[in-house]
């Protein structure tokens, strides 16, 4: 055996036996006084198949390390948690009939989010008709909270105006330095659409010129990728705001820009760029330099909780942080608020949590703090820009703040 596949075999091994802990202490737990103290059951659909697979097992990996970790306190009020997942194929019809399954027949005591913005806006209103609070972290779109339904809680960033900062880095250059053009490829979706118009809104006022609006979507389909992405490596646009769900789209207009042999001044993708080592694997360690993305940062003291998440995961399942997908922060941080409400309300009811999740308080976790507005979007989310560099995934904008790096502008040519 060679010591590559030893590795991944002790990983394995590891993974399996904390999945096999998860379950066999979940089942029950025993009080002082020798009696039997049922489960509390959680119930998800996830994307483990389909488009959104890859963030789905992120996902999922978050939400097991959580509840281990929760259990190995006590788990909640004294009862140990047992996970419930349902596969959705990436599809939302089968979301909203998998939490319908999960409520109705297997009776699962809560619900958390699935993927997505596209499955968790249809999966707040089957949650809704039953009383359930679906405490979420990847449903960040506008339209997720247009129905202002009580019951839904994102923990992390709205996605409409996550750009801002490298929008208003780009903006504040000095004008010899600023680009001239960008281009605004988007994948028809929920979760990209507000944030390429507000990016395109933004840039235009500061007068860069569009090349390739974002309004000219496109549906997101890996065979179709290519063709766009050379149609935007023939504008030569200095900037390429990419409107992208997954590593697919990504490593699509990747390997597409390196072959026209053109390389932005700026390329930043909306998602893709974050799920750590998937990515890296699929555009190669040299092409990944000066790739911006972003997402939640946490711009607090250093986190004990945080750190201690991220050396078990490098522990169960190997690389280091930068490989970590930032999808694995957002299922643990939906696992810690809801702990933190249950614990405050002193009760499991739906309706408590729910209560107490609208009643203004402050909560911790490791993208940050969470506070919940009126409709359910976390106020004090901070946006933050990502960049990868000489192979690691550091934090750049805004700069100045504590555990920031400077920002490398332009980006590197790409690697080989």
């Amino acid at each position: 055996m060679t010591p590559r596949s030893a590795r991944f075999l002790s990983v394995g091994v590891t993974a399996a036996i904390l999945t096999a802990t998860l379950a066999a202490c979940s089942s029950s737990s025993s009080t002082a006084g020798g009696t039997t103290k049922s489960p509390i059951v959680i119930g998800a659909s996830l994307s483990t198949t389909g488009s959104f697979s890859a963030d789905g097992q992120a996902f999922k990996r978050g939400y097991q390390l959580w509840a281990h970790d929760q259990n190995k306190k006590g788990g909640l009020l004294g009862h140990k948690i047992v996970l419930k997942f349902l596969n959705d194929n990436s599809d939302p019809n089968t979301a909203v009939s998998n939490y319908q399954t999960l409520i109705t027949v297997d009776h699962v005591n809560l619900t958390i989010g699935p993927f997505s913005s596209l499955l968790t806006a249809p999966s707040v209103t089957v949650t809704h008709r039953y009383g359930y609070a679906l405490v979420e972290g990847a449903g960040g779109s506008p339209l997720v909270f247009s129905t202002k339904l009580n019951n839904v809680f994102d923990v992390s960033l709205p996605v409409a105006k996550s750009l801002q900062p490298l929008l208003s880095y780009l903006t504040s250059l000095p004008a010899g330095q600023r680009p001239k053009t960008a281009a605004y490829p988007t994948v028809n979706d929920l979760f990209t659409t507000f944030q390429t118009a507000y990016a395109q809104q933004v840039l235009s006022a500061a007068g860069i010129r569009t090349v390739y609006p974002a309004a000219r979507l496109f549906q997101p389909e890996v065979a179709q990728y290519k063709g766009i992405a050379d149609q935007v490596a023939r504008t030569k646009a200095d900037v390429v705001v990419l409107g992208s769900l997954d590593v697919p789209t990504v490593q699509a207009f990747t390997q597409a820009f390196v072959q026209q042999h053109y390389s932005p001044k700026v390329f930043v993708a909306t998602a893709g760029p974050d799920q750590g080592a998937a990515y890296v694997k699929a555009v190669g360690g040299g092409n990944t330099d000066g790739v911006l993305v972003p997402n939640t940062s946490y711009l607090g003291a250093p986190d004990p909780v945080r750190n201690a998440m991220q050396a078990e995961y490098v522990g169960l399942y190997g690389g280091n942080t930068s490989s970590i997908n930032a999808d694995v922060y957002e299922a643990y941080s939906v696992g810690q608020v809801l702990t933190q409400a249950i614990e405050a309300a002193h009760s499991t009811s739906n309706a408590k949590i729910i209560a107490y999740l609208h009643s203004g308080a402050t909560m911790t976790s490791v993208q940050g703090p969470v506070k919940f507005d009126a409709v359910g979007e976390n106020i004090l989310a901070t946006p933050a820009v990502y960049q990868w560099q000489k192979g690691k995934y550091v934090f750049v904008l805004p700069s100045g703040v504590s555990g920031s790096v400077p920002i490398v502008y332009p980006k590197p040519a790409w690697g080989k």
